[in-house]
């Protein structure tokens, strides 16, 4: 999370202002949303679900989906649904400054934090658009049909950044390693929340939980904390592990905890899912950790399905 970020008056008057003005209030939250929440980066490139945007501003799916579009409609942003990925279009010049010169410092932490981003399809665009500014001189990203490829690295760099790439593996090598001689293969935590413990015997084997690498026990722990009217677990079986470590697996902006910390906080916004809803004369519902991890469950809860009073 960054210390602090800049933010102009001219984002209320300039020309993409008065562009966001006519969207709406909502596109112009979105937008200051953009600018300054806790996800974003200097560069304004950074992966944001909207799931983070409707529970952190409190606009709800609907809004904050509307927002975004006027957002992405008035040039200020582009948003990729399949990665989820949001770039800021000018915003590292708001950030960074512009024009800097090849020995400003600035430009390697430019340089370390686009190196640094998950594969979106914004990475060649950006490139081309801040690589004067910023001497930034390493490309990612494929270019379109037509497109000329972008300069990559100098021979002497794509030599150092292999050996340094080697150097971690040998690092993260000997890790494991001091971890399985401690008997915690993976490093898996072993705190459980509030007393209400998860029977050992229900957790992954060793060698499952060192492929996973997926934290179930914190997971689980965050569920409990967070969702507490919802049913408590008791018996981590194999199905409901494997359950949780494909939602975990097959997304790399799932693989933190803070990810499923705003989840859960966002499942205790729907009346519907923590048990609040009306349910003409049956017993109401309530959602389990083992259902919300269910893949078809799961989608639904990340559409916004169930954040509305007609669920």
């Amino acid at each position: 999370m960054r210390d602090y970020g800049k933010i102009s008056p001219q984002f209320w008057m300039g020309p993409t202002g008065r562009r966001l003005r006519a969207h709406g209030a909502p596109a112009q939250l979105v937008a200051l949303y953009l600018t300054t929440c806790p996800h974003a980066n200097m560069l304004g490139l950074y992966y944001l679900p909207v799931m983070y945007i409707a529970h952190e501003t409190g606009l709800g799916m609907d809004a904050a989906s509307a927002g975004l579009a006027g957002c992405i409609e008035a040039g200020f942003c582009r948003y990729d649904p399949a990665t989820e990925m949001v770039w800021v279009c000018e915003m590292a010049h708001y950030q960074i400054g512009r024009a800097l010169s090849a020995a400003d410092k600035r430009c390697a932490g430019a340089q370390n934090e686009y190196n640094a981003l998950p594969d979106n399809p914004f990475l060649l665009p950006f490139f081309d658009q801040y690589r004067t500014d910023f001497h930034l001189s390493r490309c990612r990203g494929a270019p379109a049909p037509g497109e000329a490829p972008c300069l990559a690295l100098a021979s002497h760099e794509q030599e150092q950044e292999q050996g340094h790439e080697q150097d971690q593996g040998k690092d993260q090598g000997k890790d494991q390693g001091k971890d399985q001689e401690r008997g915690n293969p993976g490093g898996l935590p072993v705190a459980t929340a509030a007393g209400e413990g998860i029977a050992e015997a229900t957790l992954p084997a060793a060698s499952e939980r060192g492929r996973a690498d997926c934290p179930h026990r914190d997971i689980v722990a965050l569920y409990h904390e967070l969702l507490p009217m919802c049913p408590r677990i008791r018996d981590w079986t194999p199905a409901r592990q494997a359950q949780l470590r494909a939602r975990w697996s097959e997304d790399a902006g799932r693989r933190t905890l803070d990810y499923w910390r705003r989840l859960f906080a966002y499942i205790a916004e729907s009346r519907f899912l923590t048990g609040r809803a009306p349910s003409a004369g049956k017993p109401p519902f309530v959602a389990s950790l083992d259902w919300i991890v269910k893949a078809e469950n799961f989608a639904k809860i990340r559409e916004g399905r169930y954040h509305k009073e007609a669920a």
